[in-house]
């Protein structure tokens, strides 16, 4: 007999199967059930552990009869094998996926792959191409949720090779965890200018210079897998704000911290440091601490993967026009609030101990952790017009023109360190901003092809009355003063900060192309989104009559 554990979420699945002996009995009591019972319904429950949304995994039982019956063209070895307790190493197998996505509406869009394979070919890496990415039959989502898995995996891994131990336990700091939005402050209440971040430690970069040998062990890595694909099922079916923007602002985070590039010896964090370790500060990637924490690399990357999670697809204006419940708890910055307390709230879960293990071992971590998750979340909230003022006076605090050897005379270490955490933070919230609109900033067709979904998204919202104008009207002048007004000045102020080597120039050069272009050509493709538009929903209402 065979038994498949199914657990449902939203509208996605879970499937878990395995073959063999079982016992059936019903259990009396109050409330009288049919059950089953053997090591074949126990397999199956523990694989759960390691399943995915969307997916059907089945054991090597099941893999053998499918074999047996001809139909092993029908199954895909999983790349690592599951621990099972009480068993050991088990293998496991995926059930082959047809590779048509049913979303046939978006059928004529770019695949995702394309715009995230350009940003990791124009850095030199080859991490995202199809075969570095994902199984064969995966679909686009499949995809992503494994190039993130690699990407957070790569950066735990760090993490767990700058301590001097392995991963730890966390249980000690269940108290401290439970404390964290406790006293009813809102997400935007706990924001602080300055996040003071990780002193250099020439030590603990040598160690983080190897990770070959370093593990963070199978439960973290089911659990990382878990959550990111969990994740990947609460952003909404948006146009503009899914899942794939998020996996896009993460390939943009990740280039900039790869570029973050200025040693400055009069840098505070790097005070102290011997000149032949000096090189080492620049293998890291050393500027204001923000790479000398892995820590803190994770988190930037973490925040871009979660921002914009369960999105509705309309801005936050429009959310407290109509009351929503969740405008009428937060106030401002809505959706942003939102998404942190739904990624945290679920991080903090029970079920994923093992990955916070390897995120963080002190209270210290753990703090530091969640206000660099809040700042940086918070951070792409662009339109809040005395949010944006605030962070223009902080940078201008931060990035003055006085000279820093100047400036620096007088003060104590610590008004220096506090100096560069200021720095470090801002920059930190520029970083992501940037991210959120790289589409802006690289070449002229990925940046059309997320206008025309941003478009789709706004333009759909009007149509359903979620919005009093409507966008195209001014969609032609309106790009032309955000790339005037938003995009280039802070394409500029990634040049001017000295952080980011050759990708400030580069975004530049691309926001100021795209400017030109989008002059040029705007309106007639404002046209076409729109003759697009009626005519996917023409299609769309036709087949669902």
């Amino acid at each position: 007999m065979d038994d498949a554990a199914t657990t449902r979420f939203s509208h996605s699945y879970f499937l878990y199967n395995s073959s063999g002996q079982v016992t059936a009995g019903v259990l009396r009591g109050e409330r009288s059930r049919f059950q089953l019972f053997g090591d074949t319904m126990n397999t199956a429950a523990r694989m759960e552990s390691s399943g995915e949304r969307n997916r059907i995994q089945i054991s090597q039982a099941t893999a053998d009869l499918l074999t047996e019956a001809g139909l092993a063209q029908w199954i895909i070895p999983r790349s690592t094998k599951m621990l099972v307790k009480g068993k050991g190493e088990m293998q496991t197998y995926w059930v082959r996926k047809t590779t048509k996505s049913i979303k046939s509406k978006d059928a004529d869009l770019q695949p995702e792959m394309d715009t995230l394979t350009e940003t990791a070919e124009t850095e030199g890496s080859s991490e995202m191409t199809e075969e570095g990415s994902g199984i064969e039959g995966m679909n686009r989502t499949e995809r992503l949720v494994e190039w993130n898995v690699e990407v957070l995996t790569s950066l735990l891994e760090q993490i767990v090779a700058s301590r001097a131990d392995a991963v730890g336990q966390i249980h000690t700091l269940s108290d401290a965890e439970k404390k964290i939005g406790i006293n009813g402050a809102t997400v935007l209440e706990e924001f602080t200018p300055v996040i003071p971040l990780k002193r250099f430690d020439a030590e603990e970069l040598e160690r983080r210079q190897t990770t070959s040998n370093v593990d963070i062990g199978e439960e973290a890595k089911y659990q990382l897998r878990r959550y990111i694909s969990t994740i990947s099922g609460m952003y909404l079916d948006n146009a503009f704000h899914n899942f794939e923007h998020a996996s896009h602002v993460t390939a943009s985070v990740k280039k900039l911290l790869a570029r973050i590039v200025n040693i400055d010896e009069r840098n505070g964090l790097a005070a102290g440091i011997p000149t032949d370790s000096m090189d080492l500060a620049e293998l890291a990637g050393h500027s204001y601490g923000i790479t000398s924490d892995p820590l803190t690399q994770f988190t930037v990357v973490f925040s871009a993967l979660i921002h914009d999670v369960d999105h509705p697809g309309v801005p936050n204006a429009q959310l407290v026009k109509e009351k929503s419940r969740c405008a009428q708890i937060y106030q401002k910055s809505v959706a942003e609030q939102k998404s942190v307390d739904i990624a945290w709230d679920m991080l903090m879960s029970d079920e994923y101990s093992a990955l916070r293990a390897c995120i963080y071992e002190t209270e210290d971590e753990l703090l530091r952790f969640r206000q660099l998750v809040v700042n940086t979340v918070l951070a792409t909230d662009i339109v809040d017009k005395e949010l944006q003022a605030l962070r223009k006076a902080r940078w201008e605090t931060a990035f003055s023109n006085v000279d820093s050897a100047e400036a620096a005379v007088g003060l104590s270490d610590d008004d220096i360190v506090e100096s560069e955490d200021r720095k470090a933070t801002i920059v930190i919230e520029h970083l992501i901003q940037a991210s959120d609109v790289s589409h802006t900033m690289q070449h002229w067709h990925i940046y059309k092809k997320w206008n025309e979904r941003f478009f789709m998204e706004c333009y759909g919202a009007y149509k359903k009355g979620r919005a009093d104008l409507d966008p195209s009207k001014n969609w032609y002048q309106g790009e032309i003063g955000f790339f005037d007004f938003y995009v280039i000045p802070l394409a500029k102020k990634l040049q001017s900060c000295g952080v980011f080597g050759v990708s400030s120039h580069e975004y530049l050069n691309y926001a100021r192309a795209n400017r030109d272009e989008w002059a040029r050509e705007g309106e007639a493709l404002v046209e076409q989104y729109i003759s697009k538009f009626n005519e996917r929903n023409s299609s769309y209402d036709s087949s669902s009559s």
